[in-house]
Order: C-alpha cells, then structure tokens, then sequence
C-alpha cells in the first residue's frame, strides 16, 4: 500500500513547563491544576515510559549527558514544603529503557553515561506528583550539559524524538522557566508570609517582555478564542498556526541572544529545557504542531510560570 508524504506524523504531544520556586508543590495554583491534567491525559493514551530533562542536574561530560541510574533514587529536599507532600511520594525510575535512550543518543553522535548515584531534584518530582498524584510513572531523567550549548541541547531532543511515536509509549517533559532570574525575585513575601503568589507591584518590564518573546516562539500567531470545555481556568492561549519544525528551533536558539534573554536568565540552567523541546518538536513532521499555553502563575513579583503543550493526542 502507497504512504501518503503528505500525512502528517502521529506523535506524543511534549510538555514544557516552568516549575517555578519550591512553593509551586506546596501550594495550589492553575499551573498545579494543568500539570495533572496533563497527566491524566497521558495515562488515557496508555504511556508508559516519561523521560524528562530539569534545570538542576548538569554533567561537564563532553558535549554528553548523564542520565539517571539510581535504581532507588532518594529526593532532594524542598524548602517552605511540609515534607508530607513529597517524602511518601515513592519513585520509579525506568532502569530498563535507558539502553534505548542511550543508543539514540550514541547513532546521533551524543556520548552518554549512567549515573547510579544521582537523587532527584524538586525540578523533576514537583511536576510529577501533581501531574501523577496516584503513582509515578516509569520515568528516566536526563542532564544538562554545563557549557549549555543551545544547539547541543536541542541536538539531545531531536536525537530522542524517535521515541515520540506510538509504538514507544513515551512521554516527554521539560521542566526549566519561562523568565527565571532569581537575584531579580521579590523574596520578601515568601520569605515572611509564605505567600510565593503576592505580587505587591506589577511584573518588570524586561519579564513582561521576555516573557512575550517565549510565548509568541511556542504559540505563534497566538488566538485566545478557545471554548471554555477546554481550557482548564477559565482561559488559554492556543496557536493560530503550526509552531513545530526547524523554525522552531531556530526560533528556540535565538532567544538566548534576545536583549532582555539576561534580564530573563540570570544563569542558562532554566533555558534548556526549552531548548531540548525544540529539538523534540523540531522535525520536519512538526510544521503543523499546535502550541498551547494551558496555564500560567506568577511568582515573586517577576518569575513567570508559563506551562506549554506542543502537538496533541489527536490520532494517537
């Protein structure tokens, strides 16, 4: 039977997210909201294996990664979070899908290791015990590399975004910031009152900008027509055009040379993960992707928590 070229490619949405400060698990929010939504969604489709890339754990391996190894991984601890919420929480990290992971990454030329040792960070366990508060699903987490090379990053994604396909069963998250420059933060609200959402004064204006600057590079062409049914507070921003694609991750790259990127990232760490989404939604087959923003908080006055979908679970 002949292939249609021209149908487009059945594929896993991706999750970019901002998990903002520690509170974000402690506290309920639209992000907390969206975050098991998505996770919801995912187990209808019958996943069964997450790989996520955070904004805490990076390796000097050259132009490599790590990936996590430690059969019984412990958690870091979270400030301002009763421990409650997070230490009964049991992990399960998926030692049994790191070969495929890492040959993908060996054919693409990307060298790999194991790290037996490594114990998770809130960037990662914060967004799964909201997205999956009934049990943690098989997850493998991947590092960052520390000279946070934009194109290194998204060369990680585009080398695993094979494993997007139904026969993989995989989904992918990125968990970093959308404007994320703690020595700019408001501190004192949380540091006082425990209050990570009060915004005495508006946001700055270089994160209001930065902040645009993401999201016209993930929903272009953004509409905010979207019937309440599918919105998850009242209100998202879907894309009026494809956001996917090489121009994706041109777009991606280019933002670290935007004028207020600085203002935005004071250090790189919380940028990769939107770089490594790039690449996982930079395919050929990604042109009509659709861009989602479900969701977004704000938090110590200027750190902007913007939750993104690329692609959807139509066809899958």
């Amino acid at each position: 039977m002949a292939i249609d070229k021209n149908q487009p490619e059945i594929l896993s949405p991706v999750h970019l997210f901002s998990h903002g400060s520690t509170m974000m698990l402690g506290e309920d929010s639209p992000s907390a909201r969206y975050w098991e939504k998505c996770g919801e969604e995912a187990l209808a489709h019958g996943i069964e294996h997450v790989i996520m890339m955070g904004a805490h754990w990076a390796t000097s391996l050259p132009g490599g990664v790590l990936i996590s190894a430690n059969p019984k991984p412990g958690k870091s601890p979270v400030a301002f979070v009763d421990p409650s919420k997070y230490k009964p929480y049991v992990l399960n990290p998926d030692i049994d899908y790191i070969p495929t992971i890492q040959n993908l990454l060996t054919t693409a030329g990307i060298p790999s290791e194991l790290d037996p040792t490594f114990d998770w960070i809130h960037d990662t366990y914060l967004v799964l015990i909201r997205m999956f508060p009934h049990g943690c699903p098989p997850t493998t987490i991947i590092s960052m590399n520390s000279l946070f090379d934009p194109h290194l990053h998204t060369a990680i994604g585009a080398a695993l975004r094979p494993l997007r396909s139904p026969a993989h069963k995989t989904l992918f998250i990125g968990s970093g910031g959308a404007v994320h420059n703690l020595f700019r933060n408001v501190w004192t609200p949380m540091l006082l009152h425990r209050d990570n959402f009060a915004q005495p004064t508006p946001p700055e204006s270089w994160a209001l900008t930065f902040r645009q600057e993401v999201i016209d590079t993930f929903c272009a062409g953004a509409t905010e027509r979207v019937p309440k049914d599918k919105a998850v507070y009242g209100k998202v921003i879907r894309s009026g055009r494809g956001v996917g694609g090489p121009v994706l991750r041109r777009k991606v790259v280019s933002l670290m040379k935007h004028p207020r990127y600085r203002d935005a990232h004071a250090t790189d760490d919380h940028f990769m993960a939107n770089l490594w989404v790039g690449g996982l939604c930079g395919g050929e087959g990604d042109r009509e992707a659709e861009g989602l923003l479900g969701a977004e908080d704000w938090e110590l006055t200027n750190m902007c928590n913007t939750q993104f979908t690329i692609g959807s679970w139509e066809g899958y």
